[in-house]
């Protein structure tokens, strides 16, 4: 029965791997995927800031191997997850794949966009902060924010620009197949 549960159960398990620039509308979609499909949330500013708070010290990659290692085992249990989080290097986008494959689940790359850098720049100059803590980016740090471009088509893009929140969703759920 537990090799059933082990290699039939992750096939059907599917790790959201949300990407995107600070203030692009990524962790908005990523909750309200979370919201509608009851799969476990992660967002790495949260993991970041909580080390920050609890053990005193510059975080650097420890936000991202924590978040791992607690996706993984919600993976395992045949849950599905969403990993919130900027990504913007190559080698974490394949440490996210890799973690879903380990155990047989499968994955989607979700880039969240708003290509409309007025709009852009209004929304971070705007929005609250809704981790205890946090100090949001500056727009001049989100411009100047080193982020790789993709070498491929394996994702689903976003552009949020010029959309509401719900538009946003309904055109994330198109193209993930999910039924509102």
């Amino acid at each position: 029965m537990l090799a059933f549960f082990d290699n039939t159960l992750n096939a059907m398990t599917t790790l959201y791997i949300f990407s995107g620039l600070p203030a692009s509308g990524k962790s908005s979609l990523a909750k309200r995927l979370a919201r509608h499909t009851g799969a476990m949330y992660v967002r790495i500013d949260t993991v970041e800031q909580g080390l920050r708070d609890l053990c005193q010290f510059p975080v650097e990659g420890e936000g991202y191997r924590l978040s791992y290692r607690i996706i993984k085992d919600n993976l395992v249990l045949g849950i599905n997850a969403i990993a919130d989080s900027c990504n913007p290097i190559t080698l974490t986008r394949n440490e996210w794949q890799e973690v879903a494959l380990s155990v047989g689940a499968s994955f989607v790359n979700i880039e969240v966009v708003c290509s409309d850098s007025a709009e852009h720049r209004r929304r971070a100059e705007t929005r609250p902060c809704e981790v205890a803590n946090l100090t949001l980016p500056t727009w001049q740090q989100i411009e100047n924010r080193h982020y790789d471009t993709w070498n491929d088509d394996s994702r689903i893009i976003i552009d949020t620009a010029g959309q509401t929140l719900d538009q946003s969703f309904l055109e994330l759920c198109e193209k993930l197949k999910v039924t509102l």
